[in-house]
């Protein structure tokens, strides 16, 4: 039995999230359909994360068990062949039998793509958040530090989550401009419902002056969803990269 690590890059806006649901379209399932026409059988799947809808991925990794003998560059060529054009397989890598493409993951990078212009890209539709009102990378970029490090993060996550230990650490979070994009980019041990929309969400609520800088602390140790500010839109969320080895700069796809 082989164990398979498939690293995958995909436009989410056709998909409604990653997990397999009865009613929606979403990205397992159409991979797993490609999979199966690849090697004859539908093989279970182990993800690295669950995306909500709307949500893109730079890299997104998986892994199979699979009898299969096809070697990883001639899966990788299948499997290609078989997807839609809003989705490609990076590579295709043997790995040890207990690698577990969530449990063995040490981290992750999130990227948020927002689109400062007064003026909406029309190209940039379903893939980036639009903000027409001006924004200073550098004050956004001061005020992101507030949320490095570790902290109880219960006023970022979004209500429904049945996840009861909401301590994480976020290991950097930078925000910087290229042109008329600015991007908010944001590593951690961890993840909770729609964290790095809220965090997010809150850095634009203090663009507005809605929120002021100095509160930040004090909204983190809340832990009141209400303080925090709004959920930014799904389209601009990436996740960027996973990490399975120490340092972390190391693992990419």
């Amino acid at each position: 039995m082989r164990n398979l690590r498939i690293t995958l890059a995909f436009r989410g806006c056709a998909y409604h999230g990653t997990q397999v649901q009865k009613n929606a379209l979403t990205v397992t399932e159409v991979f797993q359909d490609a999979l199966e026409k690849v090697l004859g059988v539908r093989e279970d799947i182990k993800n690295c994360s669950r995306l909500d809808a709307g949500v893109h991925a730079n890299q997104f990794d998986l892994n199979i068990k699979t009898q299969s003998a096809i070697p990883c560059d001639g899966l990788l060529r299948g499997l290609n062949a078989c997807l839609t054009g809003d989705m490609a397989v990076l590579a295709v890598r043997e790995v040890p039998e207990d690698f577990h493409a969530r449990y063995s993951c040490l981290g992750k990078e999130y990227l948020y793509k927002v689109h400062n212009a007064p003026i909406r890209d029309p190209f940039g539709a379903g893939l980036v958040c639009e903000y027409p009102f001006p924004l200073d990378e550098g004050t956004l970029h001061r005020a992101a530090q507030a949320f490095v490090g570790r902290h109880d993060f219960a006023a970022f996550c979004s209500a429904g989550s049945s996840v009861e230990d909401t301590v994480r650490t976020i290991h950097s979070f930078s925000v910087c401009r290229e042109g008329e994009m600015v991007l908010f980019t944001v590593a951690g041990d961890g993840f909770l419902y729609n964290m790095v929309r809220i965090l997010v969400g809150t850095l634009l609520d203090v663009a507005a002056g809605k929120i002021p800088v100095e509160a930040l602390p004090e909204i983190i140790a809340s832990r009141d969803r209400v303080r925090a500010g709004k959920t930014a839109p799904a389209c601009g969320l990436y996740l960027n990269r996973v990490f399975y080895q120490l340092p972390l700069e190391d693992d990419a796809p």
